[in-house]
């Protein structure tokens, strides 16, 4: 069985490092419109495949560049995320969730749900990285206040693992499927529910997040 999911973390890891060789750039705020005609992604493993589809698609269209550099990110956040799941649900006392369709709930640890968000360290967030160690429930609020909109948006439990490399290419790390394996099965090897960082950002609720910090 863990034979299995490294092989496929490897693969996964494989295909997200190939995307590495374009520039980062969404040229739009996402949007449920791009969303909708970029879903392809989920379907599409393989980055050469998605190259093909994402011109056999678009490639006569006026805003090609802006579909093509959406479906690069869509694609590479997307299949990273999965990878980062399929690392979560692979661990002790996780278990994943019923409906994987269910934007809220990836996972349940000790029986609390989580969604889970693997994030850069935010350009517009005024603290310096060794400050948002010290006072990290300020960056959570933060990331919950500003960095989702439209169906994305939502005030329910959540794991942020923030990314900040000293090259400033955060972004990248995303690709290091094996790196976050460590970072994450660390994380959960000394989880404890009481140190969840709880927060009221609506009234209906009560919400518990926390960071796992991934710096390299």
């Amino acid at each position: 069985m863990i034979k299995l999911l490294n092989e496929d973390l490897i693969k996964i890891q494989s295909e997200l490092q190939k995307r590495l060789a374009f520039p980062y750039q969404w040229m739009r705020v996402q949007n449920d419109d791009f969303d909708n005609k970029t879903n392809f992604i989920y379907q599409i493993k393989i980055f050469e495949e998605l190259l093909l589809e994402i011109d056999k698609r678009f490639k006569s269209d006026k805003n090609f560049k802006s579909y093509f550099n959406y479906s690069l990110n869509r694609w590479f956040n997307f299949w990273s995320a999965f990878a980062v799941e399929k690392i979560f649900c692979s661990l002790p006392n996780v278990k994943p969730a019923f409906n994987h369709k269910d934007r809220l709930k990836d996972f349940s640890i000790h029986g609390i749900t989580f969604d889970h968000k693997t994030t850069v360290f935010p350009k517009k967030y005024r603290a310096t990285l060794e400050q948002a160690k010290q006072n990290t429930i300020a960056l959570i609020r933060w990331l919950y206040e500003n960095q989702s909109r439209q169906k994305r948006k939502h005030y329910h439990n959540r794991l942020f693992i923030v990314l900040y490399s000293k090259d400033k290419n955060h972004w990248k790390l995303k690709a290091e499927i094996l790196w976050l394996k460590d970072l994450i099965e660390n994380y959960l090897s000394d989880f404890q529910p009481d140190e969840l960082f709880s927060l009221k950002l609506t009234k209906d609720f009560t919400t518990l997040a926390d960071v796992i910090w991934a710096i390299k």
